[in-house]
């Protein structure tokens, strides 16, 4: 606004002026600068990011934008963040916590400001290994008989994660195991306690055997698992051994029969993969095993909606660390049947018992700088739910070095592959003190070749065990560890350069939505890449950046089109051409189909570590929402060739699994995820997807 000017009567020799000045505040009045559009009330709340892939236990920082009718950005006032379909909690800040359940919690997040709201989908996945654990243990088997051993991976919240362990047996007199868990017994009868060790990492676990002399007909079945405990419509795979009087594992002549005989489900006859119902309740002794008049039971509880929380788990513990430095514990909740919930009120967390100091909404914990063993110190809380974690303080010592401890060991791993060692010193004590000078490595007794300075072992071509092989010196001081090479597992056609690709194309590579492959990406001979470093990360064992039409990517190219023709060129042994894959539980072959091949529901390959699935797809490979294909009978991923003819999309959070070839393109629809291989001769497109090697 302007105001009025008022002209006086002027002198003659200003005269002129005045109409002049009206003219200019004629224009002063007229002009106007750019116009302020106005805004009008919140009509839309967009939460970003949205999807989100989190592991179990993440953090991620939401935000919410407000926007009027006109797509105007507002300036919000208070907003509400609030979980609302699960998957883990937020504070008033907008920042979650990943729960320890893995699933994808469509629209869970929500922000609320005044009455509108804006909401994100998050995925959340299976975490870091925590813990394995070996089956069957303990066993019983005549000398020179054979064992099947498996180790089972779960993270801190209980979910199965994937493990590749390396196995070894302690005591050499109770026999022999193979790469992938085969144990022969040796020719000494007697009880080998906690022999037979699985270890992924810095993780493992064992088991006892007993060898006996003579195995005598079969007495008994063994089911396991016996109690099994799983969700409404949950899949649970049952299996059955024999034993005889004595509690030897002995064959089961013929073959066994499953059935259901007290509710709680249904269960394949010839398999033992059991469905569990909509009922919720405990089935006792329902799932039967027969064989002639020899039967076995166990018994299944199907739970229904999850309870109000009961419990609460605290992982790691116990905990042991050096003084002063730092470990983050995590919370899991459950109901009074173990059933995974998530934690509400969010968790605080204190110290009670000395140790050290913790973040009281973090749980990330600072050691003291007195070393000792404080039992039951941590604790998480939420209302009058408690859960507690012991820590142990330990010091880095002064003294002189006096031993050397090398990890792993024993170690096992394929001809060929490689092994990180590392060296660990002590003094007279057993206090963990610094090695100086720096190792030496070496290898002392054949098995293969090791960097001097790191310590990274490579198998030679030779199998074999290699009794204080591995060797690190430091001055007069020596450590040493054991290597078995073994055989490789791996069946099916070579890849060749390709092997160490997750993800690879020829003409595009493109990624959209938070992602992560743990793998290679490249793209040759003249293609383009997009979406890395963001939104699209790329993880060990790849390499941090894609390979884009260079010398590995070309050659890995070169390698897929030997390995697709191969697999296009076996027999086939059972055509499923018109068939749904859903539902269906398939044994070592090569299956195929002269047109395209859907999968809707779960897939089951049971079978051997050495057993080989292809499927040839003429045409299309798709698959349906939330499909999966699952291993059973210690089968495994790298034996599992898809070669499909055209392209290959899976569908929207489908867990999938295996290598897949395909002439033309392969997709990954929203929340998918694979483990295994993209493959392509031509373009590979991903959108929020996880990827791992097998």
């Amino acid at each position: 606004m302007f105001r009025l000017l008022t002209l006086r009567r002027l002198p003659v020799r200003f005269a002129h002026i005045a109409p002049l000045a009206g003219v200019l505040l004629l224009a002063a009045c007229e002009h106007r600068g750019p116009s302020t559009p106005e805004l009008g009330p919140l009509a839309t709340l967009v939460v970003t990011p949205n999807p989100q892939v989190l592991a179990a236990g993440g953090v991620q920082q939401f935000t919410a934008t407000g926007y009027d009718a006109d797509g105007n950005v507002l300036t919000l006032g208070s907003t509400t963040w609030s979980v609302v379909a699960g998957g883990g909690t937020i504070n008033a800040s907008g920042v979650f916590t990943a729960g320890a359940a893995a699933g994808v919690f469509a629209n869970t997040v929500r922000a609320l400001s005044g009455t509108v709201s804006g909401l994100a989908t998050v995925s959340v996945t299976a975490g870091a290994v925590a813990s394995i654990r070996v089956t069957p243990n303990p066993v019983s088997l005549a000398t020179g008989a054979t064992a099947q051993f498996t180790a089972t991976g779960r993270d801190a919240g209980g979910n199965i994660v994937a493990v590749s362990p390396t196995w070894s047996v302690v005591n050499a007199a109770a026999g022999a195991i193979d790469g992938v868990g085969l144990f022969t017994a040796g020719t000494t009868p007697g009880t080998y306690a906690k022999t037979v060790v699985a270890r992924s990492g810095t993780l493992a676990d064992s088991a006892t055997v007993t060898a006996l002399v003579a195995a005598g007909a079969l007495a008994t079945i063994i089911i396991a698992p016996n109690p099994a405990s799983l969700a409404v419509s949950g899949i649970q795979q049952f299996t059955a051994s024999g034993r005889d009087a004595n509690g030897l594992v002995v064959p089961i002549p013929g073959s066994v029969t499953w059935s259901v005989v007290n509710g709680g489900g249904t269960i394949n006859g010839g398999s033992g993969l059991f469905v569990a119902g909509a009922t919720p309740g405990t089935y006792s002794n329902t799932v039967r095993a027969s064989n002639g008049t020899i039967t076995a039971f166990a018994t299944v509880t199907v739970v229904g909606a999850a309870g109000p929380l009961a419990s609460i788990i605290i992982a790691p513990n116990p905990a042991t660390m050096l003084v002063n430095a730092t470990q983050q514990f995590t919370a899991t909740g459950l109901d009074a049947n173990g059933v995974v919930v998530p934690i509400s009120p969010a968790v605080v967390w204190s110290v009670v018992n000395g140790g050290g100091t913790i973040n009281g909404a973090s749980g990330l914990f600072t050691a003291g700088a007195v070393a000792g063993s404080f039992p039951n110190t941590v604790r998480a809380s939420s209302g009058s739910v408690s859960g507690f974690a012991s820590v142990t303080v330990t010091v880095v010592g002064t003294g002189a070095l006096a031993t050397i401890t090398v990890t792993p060991d024993p170690a096992s791993l394929d001809v060929n592959t490689t092994q990180q060692f590392t060296a660990t010193g002590r003094d007279v004590n057993g206090v963990i003190v610094p090695i100086i000078p720096a190792p030496n490595w070496s290898v002392v007794n054949g098995g293969g070749t090791i960097n001097s300075g790191s310590g990274l072992f490579t198998a030679g071509a030779t199998t074999g065990s290699f009794t204080n092989t591995v060797r690190a010196t430091s001055g007069a001081i020596s450590g040493f560890a054991d290597v078995t090479v073994t055989g490789s597992s791996s069946v099916g056609p070579p890849l060749g350069a390709a092997a160490a690709f997750a993800v690879l194309g020829s003409t595009a590579v493109s990624c959209t939505g938070v992602s992560n492959i743990a793998g290679d990406v490249g793209v040759a001979p003249a293609g383009s890449v997009s979406g890395f470093p963001a939104p699209c990360t790329i993880s060990s064992p790849g390499a941090p950046v894609p390979h884009v039409n260079d010398a590995a990517a070309t050659t890995a190219q070169a390698d897929v089109t030997p390995a697709y023709n191969a697999l296009a060129a076996m027999a086939c042994g059972t055509a499923l051409t018109g068939q749904d894959l859903g539902g269906m539980t398939l044994a070592p072959g090569v299956y195929c189909f002269t047109s395209s091949a859907q999968l809707t529901g779960i897939l089951t390959l049971a079978g051997p570590a050495n057993g080989l699935w292809v499927f040839q797809v003429a045409t299309a490979l798709t698959t349906g929402t939330s499909s999966q294909v699952v291993m059973s009978g210690g089968g495994q991923v790298k034996n599992v060739f898809w070669q499909v003819g055209s392209s290959a999309t899976i569908g929207q959070t489908t867990a999938f699994q295996g290598n897949i070839i395909a002439a033309v393109s392969v997709t990954l629809v929203q929340g998918a995820s694979l483990h295994g291989r993209a493959l392509s001769k031509a373009g590979v497109t991903m959108d929020t997807n996880l990827i791992t090697l097998p």
